[in-house]
């Protein structure tokens, strides 16, 4: 393919998640060939969102405003400390309607293989916010995979370690599910988890 912008919009379409050569090419063709303004529409949003979203500078999430939503909520309660890696990790927290807490979002988890330590994601912050405000319980709703177990260790070391009540999101058997069909790891995690 030699023609400059049609191979850098497939290039650029690349840098999505999932989204290898061909589906890219596939989207590229899309756009130009059926939806130029949804293309035009597309670019723009993605131009105004690079321009104006940033971090909450309380939680750490997106926001447009210096505080997002959720922080800038003063029937939040404050005593209660949510910490996830993504932001799309607060947003699934916050669609079950059952967490009415804080949150911070350390836009990351520690995996040493791929030069991810400590000081690259959002944990110096987090213990700065700690001493400013007070807060009764820190929940870690990292991921259960290697890299957000040793995230969820390394910060409830760290936070214990100042005398802050630290708990665990619960894993287990999903609600709804038959034993025969779930995987072994979950089902002994739920075991030595049980209440």
């Amino acid at each position: 393919m030699s023609e400059p912008r049609l191979s850098a919009l497939i290039e650029a379409l690349r840098v999505l998640p999932g989204v290898g050569a061909k589906s890219a090419q596939r989207m590229a063709f899309h756009l130009l060939q059926h939806d130029r303004e949804g293309a035009r529409r597309l670019a723009a949003t993605l131009e105004g969102a690079m321009g104006d979203v940033r971090h909450c500078a309380r939680c750490h999430t997106f926001t447009e405003h210096d505080l997002c939503d959720v922080c800038a909520n003063p029937a939040r309660d404050a005593a209660k400390l949510c910490i996830v890696e993504t932001p799309a990790d607060q947003a699934a927290l916050e669609r079950t309607g059952s967490y009415r807490g804080l949150y911070f979002v350390l836009m990351g988890r520690l995996s040493p293989l791929d030069g991810v330590g400590v000081r690259d994601i959002g944990i110096a912050q987090l213990l700065e916010r700690l001493e400013r405000e007070p807060v009764g319980e820190v929940i870690l709703a990292t991921s259960f995979t290697a890299e957000g177990e040793a995230t969820a260790h390394v910060l409830g070391e760290a936070l214990r370690s100042r005398g802050v009540a630290v708990s665990r999101l619960a894993r287990g058997v999903p609600a709804g599910s038959e034993l025969e069909y779930v995987d072994l790891s979950t089902i002994a995690h739920a075991l030595a988890d049980r209440r």
